[in-house]
């Protein structure tokens, strides 16, 4: 590609919100992400259960496991059984910006 100039990502612009936890759905989300979507992780109290696991463990002291498969994410924490949290997240689905 020539000097200064970029090619638009295919899914710049859409927005995903992510409600997956471990593996099969995180993944796809990333890939997603990797295309250019704009994803937000949608994480229970206490995060992500591929938080706590390791080792390797990255420098920063969080799973390395975790951050392979969350690269290019945002993340929030809501409680889905709070009703006020669970309102947020339809919020989120509808118009994500969580």
């Amino acid at each position: 590609m020539p000097s200064g100039r970029r090619s638009a990502a295919a899914f710049e612009g859409i927005v995903v919100a992510d409600f997956s936890r471990v593996l099969a759905g995180t993944v796809c989300a990333m890939l997603l992400g990797d295309l250019g979507a704009e994803v937000i992780k949608v994480e229970r109290p206490g995060g992500d259960d591929t938080r706590a696991w390791g080792p390797p463990w990255a420098p920063h002291g969080g799973s390395t496991y975790f951050d392979s498969v969350n690269r290019n994410k945002r993340s929030v924490v809501l409680d889905l059984r709070d009703p006020g949290d669970l309102e947020l997240a339809r919020a989120c689905v509808r118009a994500p910006t969580c």
